[in-house]
Order: C-alpha cells, then structure tokens, then sequence
C-alpha cells in the first residue's frame, strides 16, 4: 500500500511541475492509453505466472 501512495504522491508532483513549467503530461491523456499501459503489466505478470507454473 505504501508504494501505491508513493506512486500517487510522486505522479501528482509530476503533474504539478509539469503543469507549472506548460509542458505536456508525460501520461496518455485518454482512457485508451491508461488500458494500453495496464494490458503491459498483465502481459508482464501473465509471462511470468506461465515461466514459473510450466517452466520451473
């Protein structure tokens, strides 16, 4: 839990500086984007979920 708030507080920092200097926000600005960056992790956890059932 600790680190999802670290994520949360370090991403809202982001934005503040990013915001502040009118920069773009390094992040997708969609929905589309946020399920692209989730469908990687599945992809990630998946892989190696079937290496350590089948290949251990």
């Amino acid at each position: 839990m600790t680190e999802i708030l670290l994520a949360l507080v370090t991403g809202i920092v982001v934005g503040i500086v990013f915001t502040a200097l009118k920069l773009p926000i390094p992040a997708p600005p969609v929905l589309s984007g946020i399920v692209g960056i989730f469908g990687v992790y599945l992809g990630n956890v998946g892989y190696n979920w079937i290496v350590e059932r089948f290949f251990s």
